[in-house]
């Protein structure tokens, strides 16, 4: 167990340092978008890239786990959704609380917390993982704001804006020639790599301290009945979810299991908040979600990484 806790609380010790200096330093908002774009647009790609590259194609062609794992994030969304429809919320708040289960912070937490519990084998899967949640996610949430507002003039249009943010978004791009480098046997010359490496070895640490800081500049004051639900559902329903389905489509390898039900039990993405802004929907809400979802997920991740550690969890529910 102490071994666990040396490999779990230094990532949420990211955190709540970056929660600390936000709440406390006097320093602009602006200050920030510095270091979100390096972590977005420098620091992660680079991973994803870097990691991507060195993977044998052979283990990134794995459609039944991208299925899996993106159809167990899709049940998650529903389960949400579905509760919030339930308890008389419209669709634009239904489809905010419904990502705010399901989407986990693949980007941020996901890379770094699984590679260092479960070596480079985990990384192939956390690309994957994270490149097709993306696709989802950003499917559905305009879509549904779109469906939300009515009539359909605008159905071409949203589809287009819709192409044009997976297609250009950082990580996407990353892993794509990631994916392609990896297929061709292309290696970058020495002293590139070992720029890419630096910027790989600083996206843990940067992502986790920027995203402890925006946390800490929202407020948190908001709560409501769903909240609960879809902290719930993101951290204990979703891993349980994941594993099914991987269970019925395996079998897959111990490291690609482990890895999907621990990015399945990480807390709500910040981005739900981004969202949340974007739809001006349910926006202090989703802030205190992300707030509170870190904070409960100190413990429900902690003991899913103990579980994974002593082999607890199984590879398949059949056995």
């Amino acid at each position: 167990m102490i071994d666990v806790l040396n490999l779990a609380l230094p990532f949420f010790g990211l955190i709540f340092l970056g929660m600390g200096c936000g709440r406390f330093a006097r320093i602009p908002d602006a200050g920030l978008a510095w270091m979100d774009f390096f972590v977005i647009y420098v620091a992660l790609p680079s991973l994803f890239f870097r990691v991507l590259s060195e993977t044998p194609a052979d283990q990134l062609g794995q459609v039944s786990f991208i299925l899996g794992t993106t159809l167990a994030t899709f049940a998650a969304f529903l389960i949400s959704f579905g509760v919030a429809t339930l308890l008389r919320r419209g669709l634009r708040e239904a489809t905010i609380i419904g990502l705010a289960g399901s989407f986990g912070n693949v980007g941020y937490m996901g890379p770094g917390l699984a590679v260092s519990a479960l070596g480079t084998e985990a990384a192939a899967p956390v690309a994957l993982i994270f490149c097709f949640d993306t696709l989802l996610v950003f499917s559905l949430a305009p879509f549904l704001m779109a469906l939300s507002r009515g009539g359909g003039a605008g159905a071409l249009a949203t589809l287009r804006l819709v192409l044009r943010r997976i297609a250009l978004h950082p990580f996407i791009i990353a892993s794509v020639l990631g994916v392609a480098a990896a297929a061709l046997e292309v290696r970058p010359p020495v002293a590139l790599d070992r720029l890419l490496q630096f910027l790989q070895n600083a996206a843990a640490p940067c992502a986790l301290f920027a995203l402890g800081v925006t946390v800490a500049m929202r407020p948190v004051d908001a709560v409501s009945a769903e909240m609960p639900i879809a902290i719930v559902v993101k951290l204990l329903v979703h891993p349980l979810i994941v594993l099914a389905i991987l269970s019925l489509l395996g079998p897959f390898a111990e490291t690609w299991v482990y890895t999907a039900v621990l990015l399945a039990a990480l807390p709500t993405a910040l981005s739900i908040f981004v969202l949340a802004r974007q739809y001006d929907t349910w926006v202090a809400e989703a802030s205190s979600l992300v707030m509170y979802g870190i904070v409960v997920s100190v413990f429900t991740v902690t003991a899913v990484l103990w579980l994974i550690k002593t082999h607890r969890v199984p590879v398949s529910f059949w056995g």
